[in-house]
Formats: C-alpha cells, sequence, structure tokens
C-alpha cells in the first residue's frame, strides 16, 4: 500500500476535478450529454428531471383547422433536440389533452345492517366532443351509477348527466354544464374506414389513476367481431397494441393529426393489465351512435316484427327440423311487415321450458338462416345482423320453409328497446 501526503492528496485531488470538468465538457460541446445552466440543481421530483426521462411518481367542436393551427404553434424552447416523430408525439398530446376528462362515479351499496350507502363505483376516460359539455365514453363505464362525476384538466370537477346508452356498442354521452366564461377544448372525428394495418396510433386517458396519459403504438389488425359482456358483438372492433389499462376505458384513440379515430374499450389479458391486445370502437360507429343518442336518448333499430326463438337439439329434434341453427319463427303480427312480406309463423303450440321460464311457442314456421347476406345462427348473429339498419329499411332475409330455401324482402319495424 502506498502512503500520500495531505499536500499529494489535495494535488491530486484538484487534477481530477480539472480533469472531469474538462471532459463534461468536451462530451456538452459534442452534444453527447446536455448543457446545463451554470450551478442548477437537477432533483429527482422536479420538472427538470421529468423533461430529462427520469421516473416520478409524484358537434359545437373546435374546427379541424383551429387544432391544425394550435399544432402549428407548438412552442419548443430548441425542435432539433426532438425526433420528428416525437415532435408529432408532442403535438398530439398537447392538442388533446384538455380535452380528455377523467370520469368517476358513485354507485350504491349495502351496509352490515341493510342499508342503502353510497360507495364509489368504476372510473374511466371520456373526451369532450362539443362545447356545450357532451362527453364521449363507454357504457361500462357509468354503469349503475347513481352518480357522475366528469374531471377536467384545470381540476375542477362538474356533475354529469347521462344524455343517452347504447349498450350493444358500450357507447354512453354525458352532459356537463362548462364552466362560465370557458370554452372547453373539443377533440374534432376522424375517419375509421381507411385505417390501415400498421399505422401509428396514440391513447389518452386515466389508467390507475394516472390522468391523462399517453401510449402510442399501431393498428394491429381491422374488422375484428368482440362479443361484450352483455352476449352481443361489436363489429369491425380496432384492435390495437398501444398500452390500454384499466381506467383507460372511453378515451379516444387518435391518428397522428389528432384527430379521434376509436373509442377504446377493452383490453384481452389474463392478468387484467395490458398484454399488448387492446380493441377499440371505431369512430364510425361512435358517430352514428352518437348523433342518435344526443337526438332521440337512444338509437333507433330496425327489428323483424315477429317472435323469433333461437333453435338447439331440443326444439330440432322435437320437430323434426332439418337444422338445429337459425331463429323459428314462432308468431307473425296480424298486420305486420312481416306478414306483409310472407313471413309464416307456427300453427303448433308446445310449451317449452321448465319451472317459471317454460313458455309457448309454436311449431311449424319459417326458420330465419340469414339477414342481408350475414348467417344467422343464434339471437346474437340477429341483432348483429340489425345492428345498424334502422326503421323502414327494406332487407333481405333467407328463411327455411320446410326443406326450400326461400328469399323475402322485409319492411323493418322499429326494435322495442
Amino acid at each position: 500500500m502506498r502512503l500520500y501526503s495531505k499536500h499529494q492528496v489535495v494535488g491530486i485531488v484538484l487534477i481530477a476535478v480539472a480533469l472531469a470538468s474538462a471532459g463534461t465538457i468536451a462530451l456538452e460541446a459534442s452534444g453527447i450529454l446536455p448543457a446545463k445552466a451554470a450551478g442548477a440543481t437537477v432533483l429527482a421530483d422536479s420538472p427538470e428531471a421529468a423533461a430529462e426521462g427520469t421516473p416520478t411518481l409524484h358537434l359545437m367542436t373546435n374546427s379541424p383547422a383551429e387544432a391544425v393551427g394550435k399544432a402549428g404553434a407548438l412552442a419548443v424552447a430548441d425542435s432539433s433536440a426532438y425526433t420528428q416523430d416525437e415532435l408529432q408525439n408532442i403535438n398530439v398530446y398537447k392538442n388533446a389533452k384538455d380535452a380528455v376528462v377523467n370520469i368517476t362515479t358513485e354507485t350504491v351499496g349495502i351496509n352490515w345492517f341493510l342499508e342503502p350507502v353510497p360507495q364509489e363505483g368504476a372510473s374511466g376516460s371520456g373526451s369532450i366532443i362539443d362545447t356545450r359539455g357532451y362527453v364521449v365514453t363507454n357504457s361500462h363505464v357509468i354503469s349503475d351509477a347513481t352518480k357522475i362525476y366528469v374531471s377536467l384538466a384545470d381540476g375542477s370537477q362538474h356533475e354529469g348527466t347521462v344524455v343517452g346508452v347504447d349498450k350493444e356498442n358500450d357507447i354512453a354521452v354525458l352532459k356537463f354544464d362548462p364552466p362560465k366564461g370557458s370554452t372547453l377544448t373539443t377533440i374534432p372525428f376522424g375517419d375509421s374506414a381507411n385505417l390501415v394495418v400498421g399505422q401509428k396510433v396514440l391513447a389518452i386517458g386515466n389508467p390507475f389513476g394516472f390522468d391523462r396519459t399517453l401510449t402510442t403504438g399501431i393498428v394491429s389488425a381491422l374488422g375484428r367481431p368482440i362479443k361484450t359482456q352483455n352476449n352481443t358483438i361489436i363489429k369491425n372492433m380496432i384492435q390495437t397494441d398501444t398500452a390500454i389499462n384499466p381506467g383507460n376505458s372511453g378515451g379516444p384513440l387518435l391518428d397522428t393529426s389528432g384527430r379521434m379515430i376509436g373509442i377504446n374499450t377493452m383490453i384481452y389479458s389474463n392478468s387484467g393489465d395490458n398484454a399488448g391486445i387492446g380493441f377499440s370502437i371505431p369512430v364510425n360507429t361512435a358517430k352514428r351512435v352518437v348523433s342518435e343518442l344526443i337526438q332521440y336518448g337512444k338509437v333507433r333499430r330496425g327489428s323483424i316484427d315477429a317472435e323469433l326463438v333461437q333453435l338447439n337439439d331440443s326444439i330440432a329434434n322435437y320437430a323434426k327440423l332439418p337444422t338445429n341453427k337459425g331463429l323459428l319463427v314462432s308468431q307473425v303480427s296480424k298486420g305486420s311487415h312481416a306478414e306483409k312480406a310472407g313471413l309464416k309463423g307456427g300453427t303448433e303450440a308446445v310449451r317449452y321450458g321448465s319451472g317459471r321460464n317454460n313458455s309457448v311457442i309454436y311449431l311449424g314456421g319459417d326458420i330465419i338462416t340469414a339477414i342481408a347476406g350475414q348467417k344467422v345462427e343464434t339471437l346474437t348473429d340477429y341483432y348483429s345482423a340489425l345492428e345498424s339498419r334502422k326503421p323502414g329499411e327494406t332487407v333481405e332475409i333467407t328463411v327455411l320453409r320446410g326443406r326450400q330455401q326461400i328469399n323475402l324482402k322485409i319492411n323493418l319495424a322499429e326494435r322495442a328497446n
């Protein structure tokens, strides 16, 4: 072991400091390290640290032209410090974040004394789509809610009311009263018809309560039919690898111009957290549904005005039918559109089911096997085939009458919700 005197130690330290300073200056000059203001101290929880990537845990809309104008007005101290992709992300987030809201609900529970008490319900995200305070989100976010609260980017919270709910597409429209003198930021609708696999998309939401979180990814697949918890099928869902977690539900999926092209709805996961497979409702579906919810408070859908029974093995075997899949026409109402189109109901009354669930159905009628070219084997298929059809529309249906296949054109009635 070699020993040094006090003066030698001081000299060595001074030389080391000088060399270190020179090395740092050289690195900063080369652009490898970012230059800092002299004497500046960066703390772990400070904005400066966050900027450097240090992890911390602490309708009547704005026009697209305005959105583009805002994007062009992004103030970045030194844009050369960011890649084109990063600038794109920054622009989209800057223009859309104030239009993304945090939605929390209150439900009614039962305490130990069997008394109804308020309790915390679900939470999720939503998008302001109209400066009058209209918000679009998922219907499951506000399910069973007795009170709904909408939290804005400025920290203010407002009570929301339900304008309309469409469980078949998991869409709901809320309304809150904007603060006086304020102008709400809105997210413009895009077009989901021309999306392509591989296209970059961005999501903003409130995963696990961390408000207005941005994640990016791509369109992984298109046209996915997904069955919901209500046993309805949402058609043409957008699949994305953009990170979507609990709390993102109802938030916007955006294109690189900041336009909404989907509503984030669900994930495929064994753990309940993001596994790289998320699904969004296409915005073209949302535009149609939202318009009707605001106008009528519900979505008006077409229906075949007849009593239909889903076939199964028991019914098919008992009635000696040529198929066990499809919808048996049990009864057709007198004077209905279905009767005028020539649809035939059954004539043999039988009791079907057991206990309190038994009912009388009629055998011998037509069996619906397709609607507008879409195969119909179950009631879920039936509702899916007519989901976007309006009352008054005429559709072609295919039926089995005995063993003969017949095509009929039926004018749709309005389905009772």
